[in-house]
């Protein structure tokens, strides 16, 4: 059976202000299926998300974390 290739990206999130904050966005982009790992950054207001392309889209991302309650501000180039 072949995998597909993980892709990583870095999204930017506002309104993270503490480590309850970060936590949240954690387990919230953990939670969608296809993704492989979550690396919050409180102090840059960012998320390492390392995904599987094929199960989860970069859109899903964003609506996750508003839904959560915070600021999406796209994916860090």
């Amino acid at each position: 059976m072949e995998t597909a290739e993980q892709q990583q990206v870095v999204l930017s999130i506002g309104d993270m202000a503490c480590s309850g904050c970060a936590h949240t966005v954690q387990q919230t982009l953990n939670e969608l299926d296809g993704v492989k790992e979550v690396a919050v950054d409180l102090n840059n207001k960012s998320a390492t998300v390392t995904f599987d392309p094929e199960i989860v889209s970069t859109e899903a991302f964003g609506q996750a974390v508003e839904e959560a309650g915070y600021n999406y501000q796209g994916i860090r180039k």
